[in-house]
């Protein structure tokens, strides 16, 4: 029994680093998606030729700085996008941590009865608490993937009819959205 708590520990550990991946990929999507919206907002301003002053007598300003910016703010769809995958990875990882975990017990010579995976070792979790909690970072981290691919998908629309309203909306749910705090997982 004390084995196969050890192999859980193991997957515990392996899952923890996959949470500090997590929480460095949740500080560069909330950065590039500031960046998004700054462009997004900025993009009104820019296609004014009012705004450019003396630059208006240089041909093409108003369209070249417009290019540039719908380039970068590509550019920042196309890392967003891969930031976004790099969660989806994660969250792939934790379901197959989970699915293994619920096998492991189920099959083979290890299966274990109700009341064994129910047994505390010492101070050490029982097999059905690892099972739930596995489970239950797969679902926290699930939702917070669907909400953040949600919330980035929603940007391109309002590039072609920015509203700052809508734009401060989105940033704001994007910083206070259930971020899952580090020690949720422990």
């Amino acid at each position: 029994m004390e084995s196969i708590v050890k192999k859980y520990q193991q997957r515990f550990r392996k899952v923890k680093e996959e949470m500090d991946k997590w929480d460095h990929h949740r500080s560069r999507l909330l950065s590039q998606f500031r960046n998004a919206c700054s462009i997004i907002e900025r993009l009104k301003v820019i296609q004014d030729s009012n705004n450019y002053g003396a630059l208006n007598s240089v041909s093409g300003i108003v369209d070249a700085v417009l290019r540039k910016q719908m380039e970068s703010l590509e550019t920042i769809f196309l890392s967003m996008n891969k930031t976004l995958e790099e969660f989806r990875g994660i969250v792939l990882f934790l379901e197959k941590m989970h699915r293994d975990g619920r096998l492991f017990v189920k099959v083979g010579s290890n299966q274990l009865t109700a009341k064994q995976l129910q047994q505390r070792i010492g101070i050490k979790p029982c097999l059905a608490d690892c099972l739930d909690g596995l489970m239950i970072l797969h679902d926290m981290h699930r939702s917070e993937y669907l909400l953040k691919s949600s919330v980035v998908s929603a940007l391109p629309a309002l590039i072609l009819k920015p509203s700052s309203s809508d734009l401060a909306a989105l940033q704001q749910l994007m910083v206070d959205q259930p971020n899952i705090p580090k020690e949720e997982g422990r």
